[in-house]
């Protein structure tokens, strides 16, 4: 990505600052970040004028909360988390870290913390040499985001002077539909520059996803093919084994539409669908993946009928455990029609993509984990072998696996041998960990960093957040207002529903088995 001046240069330490987590204590901040800033620290991109301001509810105290952090950062980065390692634990780094770590307890709706806030970060400037640079990490719900940002504002702490930045990290969801969405740009952009905004999906945070630019635009093999005269359709699945879990009175309010699509889902379409950027300017790469999500057609209602399936599962078994029901969780009504799975066909009107669908699914309690994107070639002619013991030409597949065994393969179909003519699907496959060596990770390493550098170029401008929403919100107005919409209903551990394969069947095409 790019580098940005005046701030830090890719690959060296990051600029002095503070950063400060709301949400101290929760989840989010002892499972994934702060795993991710000892990494930093581990691989010296931290600076030596860093230092971290928690805040939350709880009644910690900078002893305990250093106490309870080290006990999860050994437990999290030692085998119990995402990107995990059985690297010896590297105490030094993780010293550096606690011993620059403090503790506010209070109310982030109300003003005083605030205030106080703003004499910490005095102080701890002064102790650590943060030069006035501060980064606030929101890992806190989402209704609390334009409460937070107001307040900051209010309170003068956004206000960038002297020569120092403030930015701010937002996790998703943001917002949960078109109209929250542009509420709650409106509401921060009244506070903050667009530039101070980084707006966070992790998911772009990991090396494969950040590969499908290198992929394309690097090997003059690919981009040439890369249109609608030589592909014929697009999958991408995102396919989870968890089912919801503990998380089903969320996930009531989310579902699956909501959690995956307008983010995940559609970073994988953009990054698939955009035109070639004229640099890796941020905003350069930001407003040509923005413009391949505007080009979607808008659905109608026939399309939406016809197009669009929702699914939710019912009991069975994942990687041989049972699985209860969605509407037997707790915190589940009976008569639930929240989906667990979404399956839907897009068309991207461009010059590059008119008349190549894009098929998209997502789906939890499926029978494996994956996350792929599938570009499907156009079929040779087969006249060639009519009168051969060929029967049928497989397809050419290029498919770039982004998790969990990353890496690319390409299908194609080579003679088998013997003194007849008949062909043999055959894949050349690429995985990462045979070429490359890397390093224990959450994802969200690159993405801290990126933002102590200035570099928005991962993280979603505001358009590009309201262009995703804008697809899918006639989706949340049919299955609202029309009772007509279907729910399917599969079996945990299975595929998804029937009416995810009617997608393709009725144009002669199938999902690429997730088994």
């Amino acid at each position: 990505m790019a580098e940005q001046s005046g701030t830090g240069r890719r690959g060296s330490k990051a600029p002095p600052c503070t950063i400060v987590i709301f949400g101290a204590t929760g989840d989010l901040t002892a499972r994934l970040l702060m795993p991710a800033i000892y990494n930093l620290s581990r691989t010296g991109l931290l600076s030596d004028n860093f230092a971290i301001i928690g805040i939350g509810r709880s009644p910690e105290t900078d002893e305990s909360l250093r106490k309870d952090l080290t006990t999860d950062i050994q437990h999290f980065v030692t085998g119990g988390g995402e990107g995990s390692s059985n690297t010896p634990f590297d105490d030094k780094a993780w010293d550096f870290i606690a011993s620059r770590t403090s503790y506010m307890s209070g109310d982030v709706t109300k003003p005083h913390i605030y205030q106080n806030l703003a004499k910490k970060l005095d102080e701890v400037a002064k102790a650590n040499g943060t030069q006035g640079n501060v980064l606030f990490y929101l890992a806190v719900a989402a209704g609390l985001f334009g409460p937070i940002i107001e307040q900051l504002g209010a309170a003068g702490l956004a206000e960038e002077k002297n020569g120092s930045w403030r930015r701010v990290i937002i996790e998703k969801p943001f917002g949960t539909d078109l109209a929250s969405a542009k509420a709650l740009n409106a509401q921060i952009l009244k506070v903050l520059d667009e530039s101070q905004i980084y707006r966070m999906d992790h998911f772009l945070g990991k090396e494969t996803v950040q590969n499908i630019m290198a992929l394309r635009f690097a090997n003059g093999i690919f981009e040439p093919l890369w249109n609608r005269d030589h592909i014929d359709h697009v999958q991408i699945t995102v396919a989870e084994t968890v089912s919801v879990e503990h998380r089903a009175a969320f996930y009531e309010q989310t579902g699956a539409m909501r959690d995956m699509v307008p983010n995940h889902v559609f970073q994988l379409v953009s990054l698939t669908a955009m035109e070639p950027p004229n640099s890796f300017d941020p905003d350069a790469v930001r407003t040509e993946k923005t413009k391949a999500l505007q080009a979607i057609v808008p659905f109608d209602h026939g399309d939406l009928l016809r197009n669009v399936v929702r699914g939710q599962y019912t009991a069975g078994a994942v990687r041989g455990e049972p699985v209860a029901a969605y509407r037997n969780s707790e915190g589940v009504a009976p008569d639930s029609t929240t989906e667990t799975f979404v399956a839907m066909r897009l068309n991207i009107d461009t010059w590059r993509w008119a008349g190549v669908p894009f098929y998209l699914r997502t789906g939890k309690a499926m029978t494996r984990r994956t996350t792929e994107i599938a570009i499907q070639f156009k079929g040779a002619p087969f006249a060639l072998f009519r009168d051969t013991a060929v029967d049928n030409i497989a397809p050419n597949v290029l498919a770039l696996q982004i998790q969990p065994d990353e890496g690319a393969s390409l299908q194609f179909s080579a003679k088998k041998p013997g003194p007849d003519i008949q062909l043999g699907g055959v894949r050349m496959d690429f995985r990462y960990r045979d070429y490359f060596s890397a390093a224990p990770a959450t994802g969200y390493e690159t993405l801290v960093y990126d933002c102590m550098i200035g570099d928005p170029t991962l993280f979603q401008r505001a358009d590009s957040v309201e262009a995703g929403w804008s697809v899918v919100q006639p989706i949340f107005d049919l299955w609202k207002n029309d009772r007509s919409a279907p729910l399917e209903f599969y079996s945990a551990g299975s595929a998804g529903p029937d009416g995810a394969d009617q997608l393709l069947w009725r144009s002669g095409r199938a999902w690429r088995p997730i088994t």
